[in-house]
């Protein structure tokens, strides 16, 4: 059964203690009952309030480690709210406007904390689209001069795959990739389409092959037609735009090449669930997604973003 508050103020009444956000906490995980992470005995004693003794093996285990509130110094009370202000806005928020809305006296932390939740946005078992599903690349970044096309020097490549839903537009999947090349389409295809579906793309060599590996493939070329690719394709370049409005609109066109990755899971998460009736039903998902992702600290992540970033200049 989905648990999850439909309002504002279910949410307030629900969540405005440590206790009550810590029994929520524990039923996400554990929704059959305790299981030791070690022996994977289901008998356990609660001590100090907040940990289960496993009545087995003797290992003391907490419903936050070996998650993203792992460590944390902050209330959960804090956390809880931060993630129904993220999920119920519809555009997401902004490290600034979560610091101001949060009263939270860093920065950092607000970033942090939002880094955290985009690594919880993705879920490693989702499904693959199906059906007819449009596949084509856009460029993410800002003018270069003396570039055109497809050339680009800091730009960021991103492939974007559209699944059908009638006229409109189904789930979505995205990535960033490092070039337009075979290699890496195909890896996209084959990661987040299920074989047997027809996959619609323009005439780009990156693409041929694809019918080897189990696929149909129907072919729209757009040379010389470019005024007309919003039509002949139109649900992956309305994703494209509406991605482009996004990153402009809510984060002021600011994000770095080597976090891009995380807000284009952020960006999926939204949009395949924009048709949600409830909002409490986003925070539900990202909360069961949140219990399930290791945890990240704010030193490896700009510890990764700084490799990434050595990698990318000397590429």
């Amino acid at each position: 059964m989905e648990d999850y508050p439909r309002t504002v103020q279910e949410f307030e009444s629900r969540f405005s203690t440590e206790e009550g956000c810590r029994a929520y906490l524990v039923s996400l995980r554990w929704p059959d009952g305790f299981q030791c992470p070690r022996c994977k005995a289901t008998n356990a004693v609660v001590v100090r309030k907040t940990l289960f003794q496993c009545s087995s093996c003797r290992r003391q285990s907490s419903a936050t480690a070996g998650t993203i509130f792992q460590d944390t110094r902050k209330p959960l009370v804090m956390w809880f709210r931060a993630m129904w202000y993220v999920t119920s806005q519809k555009n997401g928020a902004s490290a600034l406007g979560l610091q101001r809305v949060l009263g939270l006296a860093s920065y950092e932390t607000a970033w942090t904390w939002l880094h955290k939740l985009r690594r919880a946005m993705v879920r490693p078992e989702r499904d693959r689209l199906s059906g007819w599903v449009e596949v084509d690349e856009t460029l993410v970044g800002g003018l270069e001069e003396g570039a055109s096309g497809r050339q680009t020097a800091r730009k960021a490549w991103v492939v974007i795959a559209a699944q059908a839903d009638g006229a409109g537009i189904g789930r979505i999947r995205m990535r960033m990739i490092r070039d337009g090349s075979a290699v890496h389409l195909h890896s996209f295809v084959e990661d987040c389409i299920e074989p047997g579906s027809l996959i619609h793309t323009d005439g780009w060599q990156g693409y041929a092959g694809l019918e080897k590996k189990g696929y149909q493939r129907q072919v729209t070329k757009l040379k010389h037609r470019r005024e007309e690719t919003s039509r002949l394709m139109p649900r992956v370049h309305r994703v494209a735009s509406l991605l482009k409005r996004w990153l402009l609109g809510t984060h002021q066109g600011g994000v770095a090449y080597y976090y891009l990755p995380y807000y284009l899971d952020e960006f999926t998460f939204r949009f395949n669930r924009r048709k949600s009736r409830s909002r409490g039903k986003l925070f539900f998902r990202l909360m069961q997604q949140a219990v399930t992702t290791s945890p990240k600290t704010y030193e490896s992540m700009v510890r990764c973003a700084s490799h990434k970033a050595l990698h990318v200049g000397a590429s």
